[in-house]
């Protein structure tokens, strides 16, 4: 991992150039995505079915190969071990019972002359969640994204998913089962999501599309948002660790590999404020990536873009926090609740030494699709508020029109808009 020391006079341009990264547009990427896309628009299912059988080596001879219906859903939840089965269920639970606290409700009021004023809220009618199945299994994708779908009142959940050689992932099915997902189509990569945003014979069109993929699953996503909505466009995993040197070292190295397990260009940062504890935290990381099944992956990736900073205080720590924006903050400190209050961007703020960010990607409760690559400075975590709309609610009474239509009147005018103002001015008395 790097070493950077925020006294040192070139600290601020290591700082960039460790977050760079390239987030541009391929341009290679973008036209076979742009061709994939214009296919499945145009010939529906008979085009999912050949890229999905070349991309994912099957064998589908049509559509119906391609759908997993509820029965299924729950026969793969029953062929489950108990202890996944309980596991499933009580993190769907968990993140159920947080996202109810994010819902919004409508809300009205009158005005002095009699004028009702308010906000109307109802849910999306159908969404599309896109669930990874390259390198990993990710059932917790599927409650993270379902679940406040669910709970914001979402009729129908479409969920995609690839199986790579035909291979269906049991834990996978099950969590869409136990999250409440309508129908499953076992396909992937940017054909999916064309399929989800114009709809095809078999697929219904949706009205939004969350959830994770590729560099294929982020271009189209990106051609596809206006024709319907998406949640973000992702980029790598990111943890950044505040420690003031009271956590067991080897508790931050394994937090900072969680992470950096992902893939090779996610990013692990620590900072500290004692060298003799960095130093700590790197032998105990030599020591335990002998032990990692992904060692390769967190290797590249802490070689590639992890750090370790060494900053002179705790304020100091935060203020770098800030810049840096990360998807996952933990403050593996004392009085945490006191130190993320100088917190302004973070996707997610893991408080206190017992506060694995594993945690949160699986049971906690909070969301864990959460934006990346600094983007935390202006978005916000996935959560139900993303699955409802607000429409604005608009009753003028007789008395309003009186004294609204003058002002909008003048206003009309002023903007050589004549029949805005005739309209305004039809309803007025005098």
């Amino acid at each position: 991992m790097k070493k950077l020391d925020t006294q040192s006079p070139d600290f601020k341009s290591e700082l960039k150039a460790l977050l760079a990264f390239e987030t541009a547009q391929n341009p290679e990427i973008d036209r076979i995505v742009a061709d994939i896309c214009a296919d499945v628009q145009k010939r529906g299912d008979a085009a999912l079915i050949e890229y999905t059988n070349r991309f994912d080596g099957t064998s589908a001879q049509t559509i119906d190969d391609l759908i997993l219906t509820q029965d299924d859903l729950q026969s793969a939840f029953e062929r489950l071990p108990e202890n996944i089965q309980t596991a499933l269920k009580t993190a769907a639970r968990r993140v159920e019972s947080y996202h109810k606290h994010q819902k919004m409700e409508s809300w009205t009021y009158e005005d002095e002359d009699g004028t009702l004023l308010g906000q109307q809220i109802t849910p999306l009618d159908r969404v599309g969640i896109y669930v990874p199945g390259g390198k990993a299994a990710y059932p917790s994708s599927v409650i993270m994204n379902a679940m406040p779908a669910h709970v914001a009142g979402v009729k129908e959940i479409i969920m995609v998913v690839p199986t790579p050689k035909g291979e269906r992932n049991d834990i996978v099915l099950a969590a869409a089962f136990v999250a409440g997902v309508t129908k499953v189509f076992t396909v992937g990569g940017a054909q999916a999501v064309a399929a989800l945003a114009y709809g095809t014979e078999s697929v219904p069109q949706v009205d939004k599309i969350t959830g994770p993929g590729n560099a294929f699953v982020a271009a189209a996503k990106r051609r596809v948002f206006g024709v319907v909505g998406i949640d973000m466009v992702a980029g790598p995993s990111e943890i950044l660790v505040i420690a003031d040197g009271t956590t067991p070292a080897d508790w931050v190295a394994m937090d900072l590999f969680s992470q950096a397990e992902h893939d090779e260009i996610a990013q692990a940062i620590l900072i500290g404020t004692s060298q003799a504890y960095l130093d700590e935290v790197q032998a105990a990381m030599n020591r335990l990536i002998e032990t990692m099944p992904r060692r390769a992956i967190i290797e590249a990736s802490l070689g590639n873009r992890g750090a370790m900073i060494l900053a002179k205080d705790l304020d100091e720590a935060c203020e770098i926090a800030n810049y840096i924006s990360p998807e996952h903050l933990e403050l593996s400190v004392e009085n945490p609740q006191e130190w993320a209050k100088k917190i302004r961007h973070a996707g997610a703020i893991f408080m206190g030494r017992y506060t694995s960010e594993s945690l949160g990607d699986y049971c906690a409760g909070p969301n864990h699709v959460l934006p990346t690559s600094r983007t935390a400075r202006f978005s916000s975590p996935l959560g139900t508020y993303d699955f409802q709309k607000r429409s604005s609610l608009i009753q003028v009474s007789e008395q309003g029109a009186q004294k609204l239509g003058k002002t909008a009147s003048v206003l009309a005018h002023g903007e050589s808009l004549t029949a805005h103002a005739r309209a305004a001015e039809f309803r007025l008395k005098d």
